[in-house]
C-alpha cells in the first residue's frame, strides 16, 4: 500500500511540478470541475478500507473496480466534448 500511494504522490506533485519548472503548465477546467473531487473521493474510500481491515479483499476490489467503471463512464459521457 505504500508504494502504491506513495508513487501515486510523486506523479501527482513530482512529475508536473519538474514539468511546471520548465515552463507553465495550464489546468483544463474538467479537472477542476470534476477530477479532482474523483481522486480526493478515491483516496478517501482507499484510506477507510486500509483502517479497516489493513488489507483489500473481493469485496473492495469489486468496488474500487465499479468505481473506476462509473468514472470512465461519467468522464466519456459528459466531458468528451
Amino acid at each position: 500500500m505504500g508504494n502504491v500511494l506513495g508513487s501515486n504522490i510523486f506523479n501527482l506533485m513530482g512529475i508536473p511540478g519538474l514539468s511546471a519548472l520548465l515552463q507553465p503548465l495550464p489546468i483544463h477546467g474538467r479537472v477542476l470541475q470534476f477530477d479532482q473531487w474523483v481522486m480526493l473521493g478515491a483516496a478517501a474510500v482507499l484510506l477507510l478500507f486500509l483502517y479497516t481491515g489493513r488489507s483489500l479483499g473481493r469485496l473492495e476490489g469489486g468496488f474500487l473496480l465499479a468505481g473506476y467503471v462509473i468514472y470512465a463512464v461519467v468522464s466519456f459521457t459528459l466531458f468528451d466534448r
